[in-house]
């Protein structure tokens, strides 16, 4: 006899969901946490190997905009451990970017059970738009938003002499581009609540107005500066997220994908 077929799949796969013991989720989980720690160690550790280099490429943007105010490009350091300190810390933020495609396959293998067949055929889509919009958020910070506020910021204190430690400076680097790289991630995060019929695309685009006001709102929270430019480059890529994640929720969304399956009957 033919399986009964729901919204979301069959009952064979409803029967599937709950094969799953409890016992048996958490050694999955325990299974999925120590792959994803050995291979943030991995990527600590060649990350490690080349954290001149990576530092290098950090400070690029505070070189450029105290050059540009000639100013001293060197950074300071107040305590004879913080360079260590700082290298690990890099080493270890930037190994957890490099090991990124490997921890996000764990979390979706430990939730891949708990989806119905025709569901899983997302992990493809899910990996590289993860990852993608992760590094477009980075590269767009690295390149538009923290040069834009350093370069701010420098000219507002022309009055005074910058004293600029390598701490102080790596925390709003990367207060900023992993900030925003979190922040494009919202087409993700509306991919899982719009499967799951948490919000709707109708929903999402009735509520515009009010969503492009909280958008300013965070934006004003993150941006390091104060002036309505740099709010302004911190918001617009997120108002364009929020009009791609209103398509993305209209694919993915149970009563969308159900008409679609009526219809290619």
């Amino acid at each position: 006899m033919a399986d009964t077929a729901t919204p979301t799949g069959t009952l064979k796969d409803r029967q599937e969901l709950s094969s799953m013991g409890f016992l048996e989720h958490l050694e999955e989980l325990r299974k999925r946490i120590i792959w994803s720690i050995a291979f943030i160690g991995a990527g600590f550790g060649v990350c490690y190997w080349w954290h001149d280099t990576i530092f290098g490429w950090m400070q690029a943007p505070i070189v450029f905009a105290l050059t540009r105010h000639g100013l001293p490009t060197r950074l300071v350091y107040t305590n004879p451990t913080d360079p260590f300190n700082m290298y690990l810390k890099i080493s270890l933020i930037v190994g957890i970017f490099v090991a990124s495609p490997f921890v996000l396959y764990q979390v979706w293998a430990f939730i891949a059970p708990g989806l119905y067949k025709n569901e899983r055929r997302y992990v493809a889509p899910f990996m590289f738009s993860t990852v993608g919009l992760f590094v477009a958020g980075g590269f767009f910070a690295y390149k538009m938003v923290y040069p834009a506020a350093l370069d701010f910021l420098i000219d507002y204190s022309s009055q005074f002499t910058p004293m600029i430690t390598i701490n102080e400076y790596t925390d709003l680097f990367m207060t900023i581009v992993l900030g925003l790289g979190v922040v494009f991630e919202m087409p993700i995060l509306v991919f899982f609540l719009a499967m799951f019929g948490i919000v709707s695309p109708g929903w999402m685009w009735r509520n515009l107005r009010y969503s492009i006001l909280v958008i300013f709102i965070i934006a004003a929270v993150i941006t390091p500066t104060t002036d309505i430019m740099n709010m302004c480059i911190f918001a617009a890529p997120m108002i364009i997220l929020y009009l791609a994640s209103i398509g993305v929720a209209y694919v993915v969304h149970p009563k969308q994908r159900k008409k679609r399956e009526l219809n290619s009957k």
